[in-house]
């Protein structure tokens, strides 16, 4: 994923201790939203790169968005996947919120569009397949993200997808649906606005597909299918989506037949699994597992000699920001100076998780070897409890005569083998004597003796 990985070790940080600001060295700005910024941090101890993403509590709150951002490191705790935006650490001091994920030095689907970049079919399917990986991957873990755009659609060194900005994703409850009107509304569904003009009872998974093939759309012509604005009325929304979308006659019909197939207008009819994705003409001889695994080369690379992202955001941050980053550390001294008899930590907000991945991670590898040895354990007893409940059979010895021989003996008859006077073997009866005679019981009780430590030695 970029400069980092989801499966990277950090052996430095399977420790106890909780990661805060003093842990990261800051380099620069890299992005901007409307309440939070976007910095390159190294991990002091590590030397790992990470994009970390700050939001100021008090515009959180004056803005009434702090519960998002909660619930956005709620949900991103919970998540993995190859072609998310994964996070690693989350932590909160007395001004900010923060949460280190993931750096993807290619920039956003955004910034490449504004620099007019071409994209083939080719870029643009394999862009669907792994975003598509993504959106089941999210309906297995009941989330809907609702804000699919190129802005949130981040590029690795590569030219890999990765999807990112869960502030206003939900997770829905077991059969339930969605209804609230949440969204950039360019990229919006259908039944996302017939929700809010209460046609529709609520909206699920589906909005996503809708919405990366809005994507699709103008990532091949750098305009998008339906023109909408922020300020276009419902009403009018409604009858735009349901109009034709015009589709360039120099398009082949199979990448046309894609996005049909995710712009339509009817949820249902709509594709929203992986496995309708690989049905269609475009897509029906690609093998998944490889874009699962990053194993088929993006036809776009993003170049290496520069950061993909706006310059100005640097200065900015250096010049207008009044309260700058890099001078965060001082700042909150003095405050805390001034600040004695009072404790920071009852000023943090107590909803906010603090995560480390790593940590996390180790948890789980420790249930997974504590599991396996329970297995073991399991399989072990269970094949001791067989061994022990084995039959123990005894064999009458050559001095204990049987009832055969001995009514043989009383008719006249001559054993089988006059030779030796010993019955043949076929004729030998297996048991155990529990009340031997007097004359057998010597030679019963050495075979029961033979026999039992012939038993022990096989356990």
């Amino acid at each position: 994923m970029g400069a980092n990985s989801s499966t990277r070790s950090d052996p430095n940080l399977h420790q106890d201790d909780d990661v805060n600001f003093d842990h990261f060295q800051i380099l620069r700005a890299i992005g901007k939203g409307s309440f939070g910024k976007v910095c390159i941090v190294q991990k002091r101890d590590s030397g790992v790169l990470y994009a970390m993403k700050y939001v100021s509590r008090s515009v959180c709150e004056s803005r009434g968005a702090l519960g998002g951002v909660i619930k956005e490191v709620e949900l991103l705790s919970s998540l993995e996947h190859p072609f998310l935006v994964n996070l690693w650490f989350s932590f909160q001091d007395e001004e900010d919120l923060f949460m280190v994920c993931d750096l993807l030095t290619g920039g956003d689907l955004r910034y490449h569009l504004q620099n007019r970049v071409e994209f083939s079919e080719q870029s643009v399917a394999l862009l669907v397949c792994e975003l598509g990986s993504a959106l089941e991957y999210l309906q297995t873990h009941r989330v809907i993200h609702r804000d699919i755009k190129p802005d949130n659609i981040l590029l690795d060194d590569a030219g890999h997808a990765h999807l990112t900005d869960f502030n206003i994703a939900t997770r829905l409850q077991k059969d339930s649906l969605a209804c609230s009107m949440s969204g950039t509304k360019p990229y919006m569904a259908p039944e996302v606005f017939m929700c809010a003009l209460e046609e529709v009872a609520g909206y699920s998974y589906p909005v996503d597909w809708w919405s990366l093939g809005v994507v699709a759309y103008e990532m091949r012509s750098n305009t998008r299918p339906f023109v909408l604005h922020s300020h276009t009325p419902l009403v009018e929304i409604k009858n735009i989506l349901n109009s034709a979308v015009h589709y360039p006659h120099y398009w082949s019909h199979e990448f046309i037949d894609l996005l049909q197939k995710l712009l339509c207008v009817h949820p249902g009819a709509r594709i929203s699994t992986q496995q309708e994705l690989h049905q269609t003409p475009l897509l029906r001889h690609w093998d998944f597992q490889q874009v699962l695994q990053k194993s088929i080369k993006p036809a776009f690379k993003p170049p290496e000699d520069h950061l993909n992202c706006d310059p100005c955001l640097e200065l900015e941050e250096m010049i207008v920001e009044t309260r700058p980053l890099h001078k965060k550390k001082k700042r909150l001294a003095k405050q805390r100076s001034a600040q004695r008899d009072s404790d920071p930590e009852s000023t943090l907000i107590k909803e906010f998780i603090v995560y480390n991945r790593f940590k996390e991670l180790k948890r789980k590898a420790m249930e997974q070897k504590e599991s396996d040895w329970q297995r073991e354990l399991e399989l072990a007893m269970a094949n001791s409890i067989v061994n022990s409940l084995a039959p123990i059979q005894e064999k009458p010895t050559s001095s204990q005569a049987t009832p055969t021989s001995t009514a043989n003996n009383a008719c006249g008859r001559s054993p089988s083998s006059p030779s030796d006077g010993q019955p043949k073997e076929s004729d030998i009866i297996e048991f155990i004597d529990r009340t031997p005679s007097p004359q057998a019981a010597q030679a019963t009780t050495t075979s029961r003796r033979f026999c039992c430590k012939t038993n022990t030695i096989r356990e």
